[in-house]
């Protein structure tokens, strides 16, 4: 994962490990204003599908946190997937406003694209 700061990589390596523990189509990190971090992976039941994007940042508000520095979204899915807006991007721009980046990588750990909300 050249490019990345050291930060940046934990939230990758977190997202990445998270995904292979549970066998979820996505895996996701965020990072809080204060350092904090938190992962998540996606949830797909009968009656609630949410991205790991999105589980991460209910995590973070539910911890209390106020602000967002950097998010990291893991799937298996190619580069076209994500040709839109990434799952949950929304809610991280709600939260924390523009200019917040979306890493974006492929099960191996390899860039797949990068967002900024």
């Amino acid at each position: 994962m050249s490019g990345l700061s050291d930060e940046d990589s934990k939230l990758v390596t977190l997202a990445r490990a998270t995904r292979a523990r549970t066998g979820a189509a996505e895996g996701a990190a965020v990072r809080d204003g204060d350092g904090r971090t938190y992962a998540a992976a996606s949830v797909a039941l009968p009656s609630l599908t949410l991205s790991a994007l999105q589980v991460a940042v209910a995590m973070a508000v539910s911890s209390g946190a106020t602000s967002l520095e950097a998010a990291a979204v893991v799937a298996d899915a190619g580069a076209d997937r994500f040709d839109g807006e990434v799952a949950g991007t929304s809610a991280v721009r709600e939260m924390a406003g523009a200019g917040v980046p979306v890493i974006i990588v492929g099960p191996d750990g390899s860039a797949v694209a990068s967002a900024v909300t």
